[in-house]
């Protein structure tokens, strides 16, 4: 479980984040939305620690982790940011291993080859192995990146239809900040059905920002929709994407049309 507590943050005197409390609970993908500028990635920072509130406090699994290590905090939270910019030249192996540089000392191991190889295949990026990570194009980079990320977080013998049933494992942190930018909309949603897969387990507890309604509609289980720093609407997606909602805040009529495979479409002119 992850909380965040009556979060507020501020740069000079902007008030970016107001009195943002939410609770993530894991095994579910929780998707948070709204228009530019209203605190999405800065919310994401601030629950992955990357940035630090004046006032409130986030907790995993029920511990302040505001004095917690980089080391351990490493081993168990992952971030995929919009774009990453790596200025040396790396094999895509080579990214992919960095994500298991906080489990091992000097040299990867074996059970550290074994993940990179599977989750270089689940991405699809294994055949491009040996490449230089700078002559990919910017989805083929953001596909390496989301298996760096996941590597970091994978555990030996995870399968992706039974992901760890050991309970007394702490839990595992992914965050991803517009993960789907460069991505064509294929990639897109086989990317979006990868993370739903992940974020099933029972110990990993997953939240993200994206920009398209529909995409939260469909592949979230708990969206929360925020403006102007502060959280207008926490919920499933048929209880936070109402017409008056998306009016107040985006400032634009949806149409919804039901589909077989989502709760809701939503048509905007």
């Amino acid at each position: 479980m992850l909380e965040a507590k009556n979060i507020t943050f501020q740069i000079g005197n902007i008030t970016l984040i107001s009195g943002f409390s939410a609770s993530f609970e894991p095994g579910k993908l929780h998707l948070i939305i709204g228009p530019n500028g209203a605190g999405k990635s800065t919310i994401i920072k601030i629950l992955s620690r990357l940035l630090r509130p004046q006032t409130g406090q986030i907790e995993y699994e029920g511990v302040d982790i505001s004095s917690a290590s980089e080391s351990d905090l490493a081993k168990r939270r992952a971030v995929l940011s919009q774009a990453i910019e790596i200025a040396f030249p790396l094999t895509v192996r080579e990214v992919v291993m960095m994500g298991r540089y906080p489990h091992f000392g000097g040299h990867p191991g074996q059970i550290d080859e074994n993940i990179v190889d599977e989750l270089m295949d689940f991405f699809e990026v294994a055949e491009f192995s040996d490449r230089n990570y700078q002559t990919l194009s910017g989805g083929e980079r953001q596909r390496v990146n989301f298996a760096r990320v996941l590597s970091q977080l994978w555990r030996e013998n995870s399968t992706l239809s039974h992901i760890n049933s050991d309970t007394t494992q702490r839990c595992r942190y992914l965050f991803l900040d517009e993960p789907l930018t460069f991505l064509d909309i294929r990639h897109q949603i086989g990317f979006m059905k990868k993370v739903r897969e992940f974020a099933c387990a029972h110990d990993v507890v997953t939240v993200g920002v994206v920009h398209d309604l529909n995409l939260a509609a469909r592949f979230s289980d708990r969206i929360v929709l925020i403006n102007d720093g502060h959280v207008v609407a926490n919920g499933t997606p048929t209880e936070v994407l109402t017409t008056d909602r998306i009016m107040e805040v985006f400032g634009i009529t949806p149409t919804f049309v039901p589909i077989e495979k989502s709760a809701m479409h939503l048509i905007f002119e």
